[in-house]
């Protein structure tokens, strides 16, 4: 095991672990509390996607799934680059989750209590927990050297946190009418100033 392998996984531990108790809040909102819960795939399907890139990368870390890149060869300049990336990125995800506070649920509801959160990251793009994790495990899996992590990424976690963002914002747009309208105009969906 190398020094980003080792790097990646104690990151890997101290970001699961920041995030566990917003996690275990969110796992279930109170059914009493939901006003809407759209029943779709994009509930669920994302999640385990999720869960199976972060068993990859615990994998991973552990140099299965894995080419061998040494620290001569040409490439370990790319691990490094996907290492800061992985490491900038999920600290990002952990700022996101800390920001929804009781906002923050795995599923994509509507709540009684729910505020519109415009603040901390959320001031600069609206899904930041998306595009942090896209790019944290992006990073991770660059880090890694995955072969395993990398097309997951691209081809199917992309392209449902994408899907799952939309849903979200129909939801909101549905229960802030006019003020998240504003808000779509000073931000951007998950790439700031674009969308």
């Amino acid at each position: 095991m190398d020094v980003i392998n080792i790097l990646v996984g104690i990151n890997l531990f101290v970001t699961v672990t920041a995030n566990a108790s917003g996690a275990k809040k969110g796992l279930k909102s109170s059914i009493s509390e939901v006003i809407e819960r759209p029943k779709t795939y994009l509930q669920k399907v994302p999640l385990n996607i999720a869960a199976l890139v972060l068993i990859l990368q615990i994998l991973g870390v552990f140099q299965l799934g894995t080419f061998d890149i040494q620290e001569s060869d040409p490439y370990y300049t790319i691990r490094i680059a996907g290492l800061l990336l992985f490491i900038i990125f999920s600290w990002l995800q952990v700022w996101s989750y800390k920001t929804l506070g009781n906002n923050y649920s795995q599923e994509v509801v509507i709540t009684k209590k729910q505020k519109l959160v415009t603040d901390g990251p959320f001031k600069v793009v609206r899904h930041p927990q998306y595009i942090s994790q896209l790019l944290s495990d992006f990073g991770a899996g660059l880090a890694l050297a995955s072969f395993l992590v990398l097309p997951i990424v691209i081809l199917i976690q992309l392209p449902l946190f994408i899907l799952r963002a939309q849903l979200e914002e129909k939801l909101l747009q549905k229960r802030f009418p006019g003020e998240y309208q504003d808000y779509k105009k000073k931000t951007g969906f998950i790439i700031p100033f674009i969308g």
